[in-house]
């Protein structure tokens, strides 16, 4: 009888749970028994490691063999268990000293020739062994890169089994031929999946939109201002206007002006676009703000993630430490819009399933865009509109009043003129000149939240900004009576205080004044204050 045991990580969510693989050989009818509550991509693996050890010159052991997942409670599923799995039978066969493999945590997908292909995942099941206290980490040789995010782990990235035997059994390391120059590695595959971002609009996580500068959005300096106050603050953002006035443009530069991400906040995000198939082969940390703008059509699932089978982050987690941008806001269903609360609330989203609950980091600055009416002409000023007000009425109740409430910022984007289009006037800010006041407001909310579990202006409850960090005397005496004449809500004036924190932050005080107050509440109501919209004449 041989016994042999090896490790490989479940992942559940962006989670995960060192599973112990074990295989155990007795005397009898030749048999493959794999238990431990498989799917049915684990429960294959049964022949593709038969024939990736037979087809790596290995022999088969020909008798009962039992594969056993530990701890059996836990449901598992994919194939990154494959080389685990083949090691342990390996082990037990004696093919490679069983004592070995005991401490080794194995993470890759067999191919029917030996060849190792990488799984999703890679980085969030290489952080769960090294929290389980394991040192040692065996992965594919293309996402070696990914695995070695991780401090204190040491990672050993093979491209076969016939490798992995030779490294484990102390031979020489055999040579794999390399593809023929000119195609692309058919290993990378695993590292990207077709079609999983096709419905979430995950645009090259940020980075392409590093190339829109701010400074080519004509006017608009309201909105300029609302979106420099979203950045430094992490402010939910609402932009109503005609077609064509640049909401789409401002929402795109957002990114660009957003500080570049921590190591710790570059694991969570990387950790989740890898768990969903959309961490590109050469790119193995995002350190910059994602950005994602679902098409409308996107379902509940698709924006908050699950979907059958094994539930995928969605957009609200693609999106996390970055942007998420709904671009014709009302179109959406308002089944998905009303799911976004809970994130919005809680930084997180929770999915509860039959197999079990999933829980995916989701803190994300949310753009809303909307046009005024159907055909997008509506307006005070004139008559160009040919809605009937029931229809305005209509499509204006889409988006309901509760999501509206979590929205810190609503600015109203006028209509571009001809002089404003074609005029040699002076451009706005550069995004480079946006983006050093936008990280310079930054540091000053962490130097004051420092030795607190949040990090900026967004993140910091109401009680704790009433009672900790208090604004000038008489600065909000306004929107306390915004809030008794029933303008705002109690969330609503949390809010605007915490805009007025940002804006502060903005202009270099303190604590906010009473102009602050006055222009956090007209970023929020819409409602005119008399107070200018450019931060410089604020200091």
């Amino acid at each position: 009888m041989g016994f042999a045991r090896t490790c490989s990580v479940a992942l559940v969510g962006v989670e995960g749970v060192v599973v112990e693989v074990q295989a155990d050989l007795e005397p009898g009818v030749a048999a493959f028994t794999l238990v431990g509550l498989p799917d049915k991509s684990l429960t294959e693996s049964r022949d593709r490691v038969r024939a990736a050890v037979v087809n790596s010159g290995a022999e088969w052991p020909q008798k009962k063999l039992t594969v056993g997942l530990s701890p059996a409670s836990v449901p598992k599923s994919g194939s990154g268990f494959d080389m685990a799995v083949a090691a342990a039978v390996l082990g037990a066969a004696e093919r490679i000293d069983p004592r070995v493999l005991a401490d080794i945590v194995m993470i890759g997908e067999l191919g029917l020739d030996g060849r190792v292909r990488p799984v999703r995942g890679i980085l969030p099941a290489v952080l769960a062994a090294a929290e389980a206290g394991y040192e040692q980490v065996v992965v594919p040789e293309c996402a070696a890169a990914e695995a070695t995010l991780v401090p204190g782990v040491s990672v050993l990235g093979v491209r076969s089994l016939r490798q992995l035997i030779a490294v484990l059994a102390d031979e020489p390391v055999p040579d794999e031929e390399q593809d023929r120059q000119g195609r692309p590695d058919p290993l990378l595959a695993g590292l990207r999946m077709p079609g999983t971002g096709a419905a979430t609009g995950v645009h090259g996580m940020g980075a392409a939109h590093h190339d829109h500068d701010l400074a080519d959005v004509v006017g608009q300096e309201s909105a300029r201002t609302a979106v420099e106050v979203a950045a430094a603050g992490g402010h939910h953002l609402f932009l109503e206007g005609p077609p064509g006035a640049g909401k789409t443009m401002l929402a795109e530069r957002l990114p660009a002006i957003l500080p570049r991400l921590c190591r710790s906040e570059s694991l969570e995000v990387t950790a989740v676009h890898s768990v969903a198939g959309l961490l590109p082969p050469g790119k193995p940390l995002i350190d910059v703000a994602p950005y994602c703008a679902p098409h409308h059509s996107a379902t509940m699932q698709s924006l908050v993630g699950g979907g059958p089978g094994t539930a995928r982050p969605g957009a609200v987690s693609l999106a996390h430490r970055g942007v998420l941008f709904l671009d014709e806001t009302p179109e959406f269903s308002s089944h998905a819009l009303d799911a976004l609360r809970q994130p919005l609330e809680a930084g997180h989203v929770v999915i509860a399933r039959s197999a079990g609950v999933v829980r995916f980091p989701a803190r994300f600055l949310m753009v809303l865009a909307a046009n005024p009416c159907p055909c997008g002409r509506f307006s005070q000023r004139d008559g160009l509109c040919e809605c009937p007000p029931s229809a305005i009425r209509r499509y204006q109740a889409r988006l309901s009043g509760p999501l509206l409430d979590r929205v810190d910022l609503r600015v109203e984007v006028d209509r571009i003129t001809r002089g404003q289009l074609t005029g040699d006037g002076t451009r706005g800010d550069t995004t480079a000149t946006v983006a050093d006041r936008v990280r310079a407001a930054r540091e000053r909310a962490v130097a004051r939240l420092s030795g607190t579990p949040w990090r900026s202006n967004s993140e910091v409850p109401g009680r704790e900004l009433r009672s900790r960090w208090h604004a000038a005397p008489g600065a909000l005496e306004e929107a306390e009576h915004s809030l008794e004449r029933g303008v705002l809500t109690a969330r609503g004036l949390d809010r605007v205080l915490r805009v007025a924190w940002t804006v502060a932050d903005l202009v270099g005080r303190d604590r906010p004044d009473a102009r602050d107050v006055a222009l956090a509440l007209q970023l929020r109501t819409g409602v005119p204050r008399g107070v200018p919209m450019a931060l410089g004449a604020l200091t």
